[in-house]
Parts: C-alpha cells; sequence; structure tokens
C-alpha cells in the first residue's frame, strides 16, 4: 500500500519556567493508505501531543523537532499559513470534545459548507448541498434538518458525526481522531468504531485513532503503538500485542481491560501512576510500576528495537509474562 505519513526521529518539547520538558521522544512510524493505527497509552503518556505538533497545533510555548513526510512535504516546522493549505484538505484531526470544537453560534450547514468554499472553491450553495450529502453519509438521520440546526441542538454522538463529517468533506489523506469515543455511551461508541471502519474502506483514507481505552482497538485497528513516559515501547500488528503483548506495560493495559469473556474477574490495574514528564525515573520509565524489572532496568533506558515479525518493543527483559496470554 501506498504510504502517506512518514515520521522520523519526532519530539515534541515545552518550555516550562526555567527548565524544558520533553513530552515526546525519538518517535518513529509509518502510515499507509487505509491503514487504521491505533496510538495506545494513559493520559500524559505524549500522544496527543505528538500529533497536534504534526498539525501545527502546539501550545505557544511547544517545539517539535524531527520530521513528518506527508509524501514530500515536511509538516514539521512549516509556517501556518503553508500548513493551512493542507489541514482540513489533505490532514483533518477529530478532537476529543465536539462541543468545544464547533462554533455554537453558526448552523452546522455553515460551518461545514466554509470548509469546502475554502479547501476545494465550492459555491455556497453547491457547499451546503454537499455537506448535507457528508451528513447522511456519516449516518445523521434528516440531515437536512440537522444541516439547519446549532450544535447545542445535536445530541454528543451526533456532533461527533458532525466533526467526522467536516473532516472527511475534502477525503483528506490522514484522518486523526483523538479519543472520538470518549464522551460516548457504549451503544453510540460501536456504532462510531463501525462508520471509521467503514470510512477508511470506501475513501481509503488512513486514519490515527488515538486513545486510552483498549476496548475501541479490537477489530478496528490493523496495527498498535503503545506510548509510556512520552516514548513508544512497543510497535505492531493489533492481533499480535493482544494476543502476545512483549512489553510489560502492554500487558497491563490489557489486564486493566474489561473483557467480556472474563466477566466475574476483578480487573488487575497496573499498580502507581504515570511518570511526571519534568520527572523521569532513571533507567526504563516504567521500571517503578514494573513487576518484571531488574538491577539493568533501573540504570539503563531500554532502545526501541525490533523483536521478530516487524514487531519493536523496549524493554530488557526477555523471559516469558508471568499472567500468560490476554484472549
Amino acid at each position: 500500500m501506498k504510504q502517506v505519513l512518514h515520521v522520523e526521529d519526532m519530539s515534541v518539547t515545552f518550555a516550562l519556567h526555567n527548565s524544558e520538558v520533553h513530552a515526546v521522544r525519538e518517535m518513529n512510524f509509518s502510515l499507509a493508505q487505509g491503514e487504521t493505527l491505533a496510538v495506545v497509552g494513559e493520559s500524559g503518556s505524549g500522544k496527543s501531543q505528538a500529533f497536534l505538533a504534526i498539525m501545527g497545533l502546539l501550545a505557544k510555548n511547544g517545539r517539535a523537532g524531527g520530521r513528518a513526510m506527508m509524501e514530500d512535504i515536511n509538516l514539521i516546522g512549516m509556517e501556518p499559513n503553508q500548513l493551512d493549505k493542507h489541514r482540513g484538505k489533505d490532514i483533518a484531526m477529530i478532537f476529543q470534545d465536539p462541543m468545544t470544537s464547533l462554533n455554537p453560534t453558526l448552523k452546522i450547514k455553515t460551518q461545514l459548507g466554509e470548509v469546502l468554499v475554502k479547501h476545494r472553491g465550492f459555491e455556497r450553495d453547491k457547499a451546503v448541498q454537499a455537506a448535507t450529502e457528508m451528513l447522511e453519509r456519516v449516518g445523521i438521520p434528516e440531515p437536512a434538518k440537522r444541516a439547519n440546526a446549532y450544535p447545542h441542538e445535536l445530541s454528543g454522538g451526533m456532533r461527533q458525526r458532525v466533526m467526522i463529517a467536516m473532516a472527511l468533506l475534502c477525503q483528506p489523506k490522514i484522518l486523526i481522531a483523538d479519543e472520538p469515543t470518549t464522551a460516548l455511551d457504549v451503544t453510540v461508541q460501536a456504532q462510531m468504531l463501525d462508520l471509521f471502519k467503514s470510512l477508511t474502506e470506501d475513501f481509503g483514507t488512513a486514519l490515527v485513532l488515538i486513545t486510552h481505552d483498549l476496548g475501541v482497538v479490537a477489530g478496528v485497528a490493523d496495527r498498535m503503538m503503545v506510548m509510556y513516559g512520552g516514548r513508544a515501547v512497543e510497535k505492531g500488528t493489533t492481533d499480535d500485542l493482544f494476543y502476545d503483548p512483549h512489553h510489560p506495560y502492554t500487558l497491563g493495559l490489557l489486564h486493566s481491560t474489561p473483557h467480556i469473556a472474563k466477566r466475574a474477574e476483578r480487573l488487575d490495574p497496573i499498580q502507581g501512576l504515570p511518570p511526571s514528564l519534568e520527572n523521569l525515573p532513571k533507567g526504563c520509565s516504567f521500571n517503578p510500576r514494573c513487576a518484571f524489572a531488574f538491577d539493568r532496568c533501573l540504570v539503563e533506558r531500554p532502545p526501541l528495537a525490533p523483536t521478530e515479525n516487524g514487531r519493536e518493543k523496549a524493554c530488557h527483559y526477555e523471559g516469558p509474562m508471568a499472567y500468560g496470554k490476554v484472549a
């Protein structure tokens, strides 16, 4: 498949008072047309900041380094006026809270129509018609009526679908969805994930799904990248990481996720708290919470290195995982 994004040695740093915080370090990955990559980790792992950097949406005290190549264009460090030519058209992002992402004073048809007027040169009437058709495509009932509504008149699930419709109007090559199901009930979550799956198949759009919830990954993502302490600690296919995790943190995430086949069993949460990015532990960042840590883990940071079958992990431990496989 055609590669649409290649990220190489990307970093994200924030200036705080007299110090710097490294929110993302040494990030490397590629994304192919029509592929879904799940980026998984607890809050503070750096997953959202990495993709805000790619979109050129970091806070003023943030700085990104490395490269994020969209074909022959490096998005990192690009001037905002140049990025505007690509944001929404070639690469789009759906944010966690659709209520704060939509303008409460403008009707849905106006907000969606503006995307087509700006990026594709549509006349306003034609833009509204195309926007209404896209609302129907993403499963909104009575699309003409909803297009004439204000955001507060729609449910949370419908607002999220509006954001997806807005992101897809220009048929971008890359769609980034940041915690898209967090505020939705489980029924709407399932509908949203089915929608993502069908849209990547129909449009050939590459999808990045940023989430802390492994329950939304299975059946949707082709590959996973697990992040901890600002770094990728394991990468591989979704099936590989679900059924045979090689990093203790991935194993911990799986055991702390509810599973329908293990309804009567208690969850086994990861002990302790994620590290402060201002004061990471020496050696492996996960060592204070890791059941498999040994002396080397306390002093030497493991590199992200290939294992087998295209997998990568950042871990010194090579023995069997005590909890066994997670199915």
